[in-house]
C-alpha cells in the first residue's frame, strides 16, 4: 500500500504476493503476456486426463493450489483476472495439461502486469458499474455473469460467476 496524503490517494498492490506465488510454482522465467486468456482455446472437460499415463502426468501438478493463489489475487487487487480464474476453476477436480497451460498463462499475464495498482483518489467521479452475461456455454449450458463497480476510477467490488441455465 502506498498513501499520498497531499494528493489524497491510496494505492493497493500485491507485488510481493505475486512475486512469491510466481516463485512457489517455479514460473518466474516465463515470458510475460498481455492477455490472461487465449481466446482461441476453448477449455472443456474433454481436455481432462483419460488414460493412466495422462493421470500420472498431472498427478504432481499443483493445479488446485495455483488456482487458489490466483483467486486470492483476483479477489484482493486484480479484478482483471477474475473471469479467467473462474474459467480454470471449473476444472479443478480433474485438470488436464491444456487446463494447466491456461493457469500458467494467467501467471504469465501477472508477471507482465504485477506493477499495476488499484488506485483510489481525491478526484470525485460518480459510481460506475459494468455488467455482462454470456448465456450460452456450449458444453455445459452455464451462464457466465460478471460485474465491476468503480468509485473514483478504482474497483471496489467485482465478481465473475458461472450459473446453470435451467
Amino acid at each position: 500500500m502506498h498513501q499520498n496524503h497531499e494528493a489524497g490517494t491510496i494505492h493497493l498492490s500485491q507485488c510481493a504476493y505475486l512475486d512469491s506465488i510466481l516463485r512457489r510454482y517455479h514460473l518466474t522465467d516465463l515470458k510475460p503476456l498481455s492477455m490472461p486468456m487465449d481466446t482461441q482455446v476453448q477449455l472443456t472437460s474433454e481436455h481432462a486426463p483419460a488414460t493412466p499415463a495422462e493421470f500420472a502426468a498431472m498427478r504432481n501438478v499443483p493445479y488446485r493450489e495455483a488456482v487458489g493463489a490466483l483467486n486470492w489475487a483476483a479477489l484482493a487487487t486484480h479484478p482483471n483476472i477474475a473471469f479467467t480464474v473462474t474459467m480454470v476453476t471449473r476444472f479443478a477436480a480433474n485438470p488436464g495439461p491444456v487446463h494447466w497451460e491456461a493457469v500458467k498463462r494467467i501467471f504469465r499475464y501477472l508477471a507482465g502486469t504485477w506493477e499495476l495498482w488499484l488506485s483510489y483518489g481525491e478526484t470525485r467521479h460518480a459510481l460506475k458499474g459494468y455488467a455482462d452475461v454470456d448465456g450460452s456455454m456450449a458444453e455445459d449450458w452455464r451462464a457466465i455473469s460478471g460485474y465491476a463497480f468503480l468509485i473514483n476510477r478504482g474497483a471496489v467490488s467485482w465478481s465473475s460467476k458461472h450459473q446453470e441455465i435451467v
